[in-house]
């Protein structure tokens, strides 16, 4: 079955206008052949428009041996296969009327995960909404996106219509880029900009980088992974754990490594800060200073001790951070 779901009032509906009369007569426990008058033939055209109506396969209606409004609707609900969400918005707390909304980006080969405990660090009247991309976690059957433009244009419909308060963006590695293109985008389209964003782990874009971990051999490729830490053991040593993931990386690898940076980029009129690990080996301090020239108000650059993934252990002083940023750039 396609559908992803029925409602016992979409039933009662169709019910109805098969048998000609107001839906109120059709009540949830009437029974087909006894209260409703419903024939062997009626039944057959009940069940042929249930099945093209809802993506039920041929014969499932009268195989389910449901004898009742109630029954009818239990069986198909228990039987339809949802089909895969398409939002990457992902909010660990539901908040009614949020203050201000914050957007975290993650990093290639990573997913919502990365910031899944972040929501206890903030406010309750806070708003966390973690973006992930397509081919991972809930939405592992949608395709990946391997370019740059199209992964902003899919978040960038996701978050639309959540851009009527406060908000921020902070991306961690890719993430980063994103998060920089997303407002690049918003500015261009004159829609409201963050009142803050955050770089993590990521360099001020340039033109000259020579950066093509995606056409790395699979060993290389997990070597200079395992060298930038943050990614499990079991993941880049098992052989069949590694096949699954790799298509992940090489994708998104691929997004990072293709994007041409605009050739002399307007900064950006948002503050901006930028976050590292004091030991990270593959973006050294000067790149991310180099965000400087990037936006109209650069706020310095947040140290931690750590590598490259230094985040997972400072999640309370990150999101201090982040707070503090925020409330120092609001107008």
């Amino acid at each position: 079955m396609t559908t992803t779901s029925v409602t016992i009032e979409e039933l009662r509906t169709l019910i109805a206008g098969v048998l000609e009369i107001e839906p109120k007569e059709v009540t949830d426990d009437a029974h087909f052949a006894h209260e409703l008058d419903i024939d062997s033939l009626l039944m057959l055209e009940i069940s042929t428009r249930v099945e093209s109506g809802f993506g039920v396969p041929e014969n499932a209606v009268a195989a389910s041996g449901a004898t009742t409004l109630a029954e009818l609707h239990a069986f198909l609900t228990s039987h339809l296969t949802p089909e895969p969400p398409t939002s990457p918005l992902i909010r660990p707390r539901p908040v009614s009327d949020p203050a201000v909304r914050l957007f975290l980006l993650h990093h290639a080969g990573g997913s919502h995960l990365l910031y899944r405990d972040w929501a206890d660090h903030f406010p309750e009247d806070w708003q966390l909404c973690l973006l992930e991309a397509p081919g991972r976690g809930a939405l592992q059957a949608l395709p990946l996106i391997d370019d740059c433009d199209r992964l902003v244009d899919y978040f960038h419909a996701a978050i639309a219509p959540l851009l009527d308060r406060p908000f921020g963006f902070f991306g961690h590695s890719m993430g980063a880029l994103i998060a920089y293109q997303l407002t690049r985008r918003l500015q261009h389209q004159g829609e409201p900009l963050p009142t803050w964003l955050g770089v993590s782990a990521y360099g001020a874009p340039r033109r000259d980088a020579d950066s093509s971990p995606h056409l790395m051999a699979d060993d290389d490729l997990r070597a200079w992974l395992r060298n930038g830490g943050g990614s499990p053991p079991q993941l880049l040593d098992n052989d069949d754990v590694w096949r699954k993931f790799a298509p992940v990386f090489r994708s998104d690898f691929t997004l990072v490594d293709t994007w041409t940076p605009p050739r002399s980029p307007e900064p950006l009129p948002v503050p901006l800060t930028a976050f590292t690990g004091q030991h990270d080996n593959m973006i050294g301090e000067n790149q991310l200073v180099a965000w400087q020239r990037l936006t109209t108000d650069f706020r310095g650059l947040e140290r931690y001790d750590g590598g490259h993934f230094y985040l997972m252990d400072h999640q309370r002083r990150i999101a201090a951070a982040i707070m503090a940023a925020m409330r120092s750039a609001a107008p």
